[in-house]
């Protein structure tokens, strides 16, 4: 994604150039030197540089993962508001030194060839590593702020390609680049990227309780705005502004940009001149010092140095990483078993544990660590079977704590509870069980059946309409009425069986395609309506769509409707909405993806509505935002709705058509934790 990729394409531009035109020059200075042959140790310097600045970047990530929820979030708002006072201190460097740059370095250069060649590979080194570290500590947290890393790292790796092009073409004097102007245009901008990382950074630290003010919201324009449009998105992404924003991120935002912006301007005022290439004005031969030849330095040292120095940064990151994830001896490993489970429990240490249950009985075993006083669930095991041994990985922090192991043919075993130091903070899931569902799937039984009546009556007049012959409109709409009705029953599709290819299937993989004699039901008769068949073609295949759904009605409270599908449904509804409809894949001439979007949408509410008292009391934030998240869908398809038709989804314009699959998106997002919330577990 752009949005994403942009500020780190941006560092990765600036830094990559600036580390660079430093080499360049490195390099420059010592070919007009006649230096030549020691050009490797500029090269090992770089490339330790680079090392370093990837295990710096390593180190920061597996350290974060080590860390609890809440210590995660002040780890990187507290490393957000360190990024921003390097790239502060960055720009406003780079600005004054962009000029005398060339000079500096061929000063340093002209000392260290009078010495070993360690100080040319610590010149080198100590002159890339600054702008590595910068970029690998401003990747970091971008990445967290977008909440992935494919977007940032493209964007990084695109940038420092462009600034190694650029560089080439500086060095060669193919190329000239005003680079003061380029530093300042360039400068303006970051800065107001820092603003939102500080912004960002801030919440983090609200959210991580070493700020205060973390409900305290200066605005809230989540119901309001749509957070998956095109233009929305592009502000989270570049700048860090976000629909809902807290007093102090609003604060620090503003007051940094106001400040840092302000004297950032005046300082451009004051620099004397515009400025020149760095790299494409290399020493002159008159005024270069005269090479030093070295005495012969042994040839093990000489080969050992380069490994040497690349190899310690990324051993040191590794160990530092091994470190951060290393697990106290004591507790290490957790007998599993229907008599003795959790043999070798002990107290766990906050953060990020790592558990190694061996299963000692003679029974295939559920695992699962518990919240003894409430039996909500911290992580769990599915299936470990007897001799075998698999990690459980959770977040500990303040609590109590237990084992629970369900054999297979067997009651539930519940460990002695230890009790975890530390403040509290993690959330578990409080289990569900086939009772707890059971009223929620005789409401939405009731729901289903109601809508199957009235697909029969539905189904029943589009025959009669096609029987009488009256296809071009009365059928048409009698048609979508009745597949609005069939599609609004989603969460009822794994248990129609085989009547739901019968009743709804597509011609996709059948051999005779449209054309296929088991090509039957709604998109069947939806194709022939829009392409002009008869109503002798369609009369058969509209009786036998009538009579499916009389036989569905009829069958249905025979069937067995599984409850883990009233969960499990609430995403994958929209999830095939997003997948089928809003590409156009099921349309079949009429243009009415939409429609039929509608009609999930429809179906998706009504599942929420009877599960909503699970959900109220295991995530009661989740609903409002999900409640937010429809209604912003809602509005964006009833705008494609005119009287009694449907805008196609062909014909939906690039931004109306964004909005749509971002507010689609966005709610399949805010729904995926639905099925983990009411997974039934044996412990229950």
């Amino acid at each position: 994604m752009w949005d994403d990729s942009f500020p780190s394409f941006l560092i990765g531009l600036r830094e990559g150039l600036e580390a660079g035109l430093i080499v360049s020059v490195l390099v420059a200075t010592l070919v007009r030197a006649g230096a030549g042959s020691r050009l490797p140790q500029v090269w090992t310097g770089v490339l330790a540089a680079i090392a370093l600045s990837m295990s710096f970047g390593a180190v920061l990530t597996f350290t974060a993962a080590s860390l609890s929820t809440t210590a995660q979030e002040a780890f990187g708002g507290a490393l957000s508001i360190v990024a921003v006072a390097v790239v502060t201190a960055m720009v406003f460097w780079m600005r004054r030194s962009a000029r005398s740059l060339a000079g500096d370095i061929k000063e340093k250069v002209t000392e260290a060839l009078t010495m070993g060649a360690g100080v040319l590979v610590l010149t080198s080194f100590l002159a890339v590593g600054r702008e590595g570290l910068e970029t690998a500590l401003f990747l970091w947290t971008t990445a967290r702020a977008a909440e992935e890393s494919a977007g940032p790292m493209a964007g990084a790796g695109a940038g420092l390609v462009l600034a190694a092009l650029l560089c080439w073409g500086l060095y060669r004097r193919v190329l000239r680049i005003d680079l003061t102007r380029f530093f300042t245009v360039t400068g303006a901008v970051l800065v107001v990227i820092a603003a939102g990382v500080l912004g960002y950074g801030l919440r983090d630290l609200q959210e991580g309780t070493v700020l205060p003010g973390g409900t305290v919201y200066a605005f809230d324009l989540s119901g309001s705005v749509d957070a998956g449009s095109w233009d929305s998105t592009l502000l989270q992404g570049v700048l860090n502004l976000t629909p809902t924003m807290t007093w102090l991120q609003v604060a620090g935002y503003a007051g940094y940009l106001a400040v840092v912006m302000t004297l950032f301007v005046r300082g451009v005022r004051d620099v004397p001149g515009a400025g020149e290439t760095v790299a494409n004005t290399p020493p002159r031969p008159d005024g270069a010092p005269a090479a030093q030849p070295a005495g012969p330095a042994p040839a093990g040292p000489r080969r050992l140095l380069p490994v040497a120095v690349v190899a310690v940064p990324a051993l040191l990151a590794g160990l530092v990483v091994a470190l951060a994830h290393s697990k106290p001896a004591a507790g290490e490993t957790v007998a599993v078993s229907g008599t003795d489970c959790g043999q070798g429990f002990t107290a766990p240490e906050p953060g990020r544990q790592d558990f190694r249950m061996h299963n000692t009985g003679d029974q295939t075993s559920e695992v699962y660590l518990i919240d003894p006083s409430s039996n909500a669930v911290y992580g769990e095991i599915e299936g470990l079977a007897p001799g075998t041994t698999r990690d459980l990985v959770a977040t500990v922090a303040g609590g109590t704590y237990a084992w629970r192991c369900v054999p297979a043919d067997g009651k539930a075993v519940t460990s002695k509870a230890v009790r975890a130091g530390g403040a509290a903070g993690v959330h578990a899931v409080v289990p569900v069980s086939e009772r707890d569902l059971a009223a929620p799937l005789k409401a939405y039984k009731a729901y289903v059946n109601q809508g199957l009546s009235t697909l029969v009556t539905s189904t029943r007049k589009l025959s009669d309409d096609i029987r009488a012959g009256h296809l071009d409109t009365t059928a048409r709409a009698d048609w979508l009425t009745a597949h609005r009705t069939y599609a609004s029953l989603g969460a009822a599709y794994g248990t129609f069986e085989d009547f739901d290819r019968k009743i709804d299937g597509r011609p996709d993989g059948l051999p005779g395609g449209v054309h296929d004699k088991d090509f039957t039901g709604f998109h069947r008769i939806e194709y022939g309506l829009w392409h002009g068949e008869s109503a002798a073609g369609l009369k058969g295949v509209a009786q036998q769509l009538a009579d499916d759904a009389a036989g569905l009605r009829k069958a249905f409270p025979h069937q067995d409707f599984d409850p883990t599908d009233l969960p499990l449904r609430a995403h994958e509804i929209l999830e095939n909405t997003l997948r089928f409809e809003l590409t156009g894949d099921t349309d079949q001439g009429s243009g009415s993806g939409l429609a039929t979007a509608d009609a999930n949408l429809a179906g998706t509410r009504e599942l929420l509505a009877v599960l909503q008292p699970l959900l109220t009391s295991r995530a009661p934030r989740l609903l409002p935002t999900v409640d937010a998240d429809i209604a912003r869908l809602q509005k964006l398809l009833d705008s494609a709705h005119h009287g009694t038709g449907w805008t196609p989804v062909g014909r939906l314009g690039p931004a109306a058509k964004a909005r749509i699959d971002g507010a689609t998106g966005q709610l399949l997002e805010d729904l995926s934790p639905v099925p983990d919330l009411l997974e039934i577990r044996k412990s229950a």
